[in-house]
């Protein structure tokens, strides 16, 4: 039996919401849900990032509006992912 790795999606919006959540897949390396999550996070920043734009404020957004995956039995953090993506994106890091 092989591990397989299942990526699911929370919804920073509807935080808490069981009903909310959506299954992304599953992968066959952890390297390829690491990248399928990394890669969520990552469309939501750049399609709201703008220049000007602070991490912080990026951060906010994507707190409050952004997805939130997650992979089982793994200790991925999409947040704090995120909060390093920010200064990133915006420059700042």
């Amino acid at each position: 039996m092989s591990i397989r790795f299942i990526v699911l999606v929370d919804d920073n919006y509807h935080f808490m919401e069981e009903e909310a959540r959506y299954c992304l897949g599953e992968f066959s390396s952890e390297a390829e849900a690491l990248a399928a999550a990394r890669k969520v996070v990552d469309e939501f920043l750049f399609q709201h990032y703008a220049p000007g734009v602070t991490a912080d404020t990026l951060w906010e957004s994507y707190m409050a509006f952004g997805e939130d995956p997650w992979i089982e039995n793994h200790d991925f953090s999409a947040w704090e992912y995120a909060k390093d993506r920010c200064r990133e994106v915006c420059g700042s890091g």
